[in-house]
């Protein structure tokens, strides 16, 4: 059973690099250039294992998807 299938009150689910990177469906080296070149969502350590907060990545998400509709309108806009 998954860290991010239980539910306590007032505790954010976290998932790990390895769920992350599964969700997306990209390798976890992946996952790490991104964390490495400041692009990849805000993380933390517990020990020596990384998680990223739902909400964080929910946020990271958002932010690429408005970035990518931005340029996009912007390239529709020089054509």
């Amino acid at each position: 059973m998954s860290e991010t299938s239980h539910a306590f009150p007032g505790l954010e689910p976290v998932l790990t690099t390895s769920e992350l990177a599964a969700h997306l469906g990209v390798p976890v080296q992946t996952i790490h250039d991104l964390r490495h070149a400041h692009r990849g969502p805000r993380g933390f350590r517990v020990g020596r294992e990384l998680r990223y907060r739902l909400s964080e990545v929910q946020a990271w998400l958002e932010g690429m998807e408005a970035h990518d509709h931005a340029a996009d309108l912007a390239e529709g806009a020089t054509r």
